[in-house]
């Protein structure tokens, strides 16, 4: 397990954050709330790595059975994703084009997402709710036209997502995914920040997404087409990125869409996409009410 967790979550209806240990969470919003609001603000201060060596000498204030998870960032300004961004993805497209010159990339609104252990919506619209596991980087330092050799002081922390995606959604108009990747509650991350310490925590992790057990995703963040320098780099060319920006790497080949006949998610599911030195995020699937 990574040393240190750092959460949002809900008791009674109130969000929170805190650190989270192996019998539960020590609440860290009532001890600096009046500092860090949210996790963000913690972030922009650089406090990440304090708030967690303060939790250490505190039990925790409540179990994790009594919480409900919410993602770790509340309203960042930012979640980019990236799309095609391992190998074998581009492969996947069979449109017989080479390895792309520049990432593919969208945004998501805070909205659909959800948190750990929260199910994932299948939406009335339709029932092509698909999974995509990925490594997450939240930015802790605000940066414009960022040098690669410079990028990765900018990162805070690591979390994970489940980039659900409704696949006939992203195929409805000529040139845009938007509306596919923005359903209400059709993806997820977290389930914490685990602070950023060095480039061996990111370079080459091992990513896996596994659907009732069985392993779907398995691949190394060592074979991405285009590297966390550079996406860091990139982006800060047309946007500045600021503290508690979101940026969704990637997903490896295997998802439900890529299989013949294709392997939707349905209720009663369970995708977990698991990192080595973050943990694993997971989450049911339920049919909007």
């Amino acid at each position: 397990m990574a040393s240190h967790r750092l959460a949002t979550y809900a008791v009674g209806g109130v969000t929170r954050y805190g650190t989270v240990t192996d019998n539960g969470i020590v609440d860290l919003s009532a001890r600096f709330g009046n500092d860090y609001p949210t996790l963000r603000e913690a972030i922009a201060a650089g406090a990440l790595t304090k708030l967690a060596e303060e939790a250490a000498r505190h039990s925790p204030d409540h179990a994790l059975d009594a919480i409900v998870w919410q993602p770790p960032i509340p309203a960042p300004e930012k979640i980019i994703c990236i799309g095609v961004n391992y190998p074998d993805r581009n492969a996947e497209y069979k449109d017989g084009t080479d390895a792309p010159k520049y990432p593919s990339m969208f945004l998501r609104t805070p909205r659909s997402f959800v948190g750990h252990d929260t199910p994932l919506v299948r939406p009335r619209a339709s029932p092509q709710l698909d999974y995509e596991g990925e490594l997450v980087l939240v930015i802790g330092k605000a940066g414009r036209h960022i040098k690669e050799s410079a990028a990765l002081d900018h990162i805070a922390a690591v979390t994970l997502c489940n980039e659900g995606t409704i696949r006939d959604w992203v195929r409805h108009a000529k040139f845009n995914v938007t509306q596919g990747k923005n359903f209400d509650s059709t993806g997820s991350l977290g389930p914490w920040l685990v602070p950023y310490t060095s480039e061996s925590q990111i370079a080459d992790v091992r990513l896996t997404t596994r659907v009732n057990g069985e392993t779907r995703q398995d691949d190394r963040t060592g074979r991405l087409i285009f590297g966390f320098r550079y996406l860091i780099n990139y982006i800060s060319t047309f946007t500045t990125l600021v503290p508690g920006d979101v940026i969704v790497t990637g997903t490896p080949i295997g998802a439900g869409a890529r299989f013949d006949p294709p392997r939707y998610l349905k209720p009663g599911d369970v995708v977990e996409v698991e990192a080595e030195g973050v943990g694993t995020l997971r989450n049911g699937v339920a049919d909007e009410a």
